[in-house]
């Protein structure tokens, strides 16, 4: 029988426990992380020349962006280590941990910065300097970051198209937060690049180093709001989080399916890495269900899940009473057990 085609919402909800392509991830990182470095080397002798705090700020942006880079680079190679007596499911999870340290270098270094310039600027001044070197600074630092950008956009959009969703949605969703992350700073480099660009016009335009000023506290801002998006991505996933519901009542429909499974109270799942998923299940057998029936029951729901979720990594099953008291038992607190 022909199978209808998948909505948006469940290709996407398929798509947490669907792994994506390291290398082409760590392409994407190893691209942004050379494009920021001498970005950031081009912006401080801009700032130094033009004496402007947003050019300044920019630099500092760029200097966090490249740390980022670096810690999203360990992120992928750590994340990818075989599992271990001490660590049975992997590390996938150390990729998320590593990446929480990239947003709190954005965060502390790159805003940080920008709001010290900008305030002290406004309260301050600066002596003005000349612009055309911060300009033409400011011009080549687009074209760098917007080829890093455009690289990132092109990995996000061919994953979208796979899971037929919009870019989007997969932004949202995705497990593969280091591409994520380089798409949101490298949108928020060419943002902020605009940003310094209009400061320092409306410095030299009407003599007022506020403009500038005000242009690095907006670039501190745009930064926090990057960072506090990537954050709370990576603490979810640290945590451990779930897949769709769309998707774990697949997998739950499939286990029932299997011989002498009457019925699944209860089912977990967790992603443990970027396209990594583990799936455990309550599972009630039929009453003339024998030990041997049990087990290949549990083997085939372990080949079947693997085979036909590409993510799935674990499957464990747990035999358990079918009179409602199992799932009860999974959602009472602690302190009652």
């Amino acid at each position: 029988m022909t199978q209808p085609a998948p909505t948006t919402e469940h290709a996407l909800a398929k798509e947490a426990t669907a792994g994506e392509s390291g290398g082409e991830s760590t392409g994407t990182v190893i691209v942004a992380g050379v494009a920021n470095l001498g970005i950031a080397i081009a912006k401080l002798i801009g700032g130094l020349i033009s004496h402007s705090s947003a050019m300044m700020s920019e630099a500092a942006h760029s200097v966090a962006d490249t740390i980022t880079e670096v810690l999203l680079f360990v992120a992928l190679k750590r994340g990818t280590k075989a599992p271990d007596a001490r660590h049975p499911v992997g590390y996938g999870r150390e990729t998320y941990f590593w990446a929480l340290l990239a947003c709190l270098a954005t965060f502390t270094l790159g805003a940080g910065f920008s709001f010290w310039q900008g305030v002290t600027t406004i309260i301050e001044g600066e002596e003005q300097g000349s612009p055309l070197v911060a300009y033409i600074v400011l011009a080549v630092s687009f074209v760098l970051e917007g080829a890093s950008w455009l690289k990132a956009v092109r990995q996000v959009r061919a994953s979208a198209k796979k899971w037929g969703t919009t870019p989007r949605r997969y932004l949202k969703e995705t497990s593969d937060t280091t591409v994520k992350a380089v798409t949101f700073e490298d949108s928020a480099a060419l943002v902020g690049l605009v940003l310094a660009a209009v400061g320092l016009f409306l410095e030299q335009l009407t003599g007022d180093p506020t403009w500038d000023g005000v242009a690095a506290i907006a670039i501190g801002i745009l930064l926090l709001l990057v960072a506090g998006s990537l954050t709370r991505a990576n603490v979810s996933l640290l945590i451990g989080r779930s897949v769709s519901p769309e998707i774990e009542e697949e997998l739950r429909q499939e286990i029932a399916a299997l011989d002498q499974v009457s019925d699944v109270p209860f089912l977990l799942t967790t992603v443990i890495g970027p396209g990594q998923v583990l799936v455990a299940a309550k599972v009630d057998f039929e009453d003339t269900a024998t030990v041997a029936d049990v087990e290949r029951a549990s083997d085939e729901a372990e080949r079947r899940l693997v085979a036909r979720h590409e993510g799935v990594r674990y499957v464990f099953l747990d035999p358990t009473a079918g009179d409602g008291r199992a799932q009860a038992q999974a959602h009472r607190p602690a302190s009652q057990g």
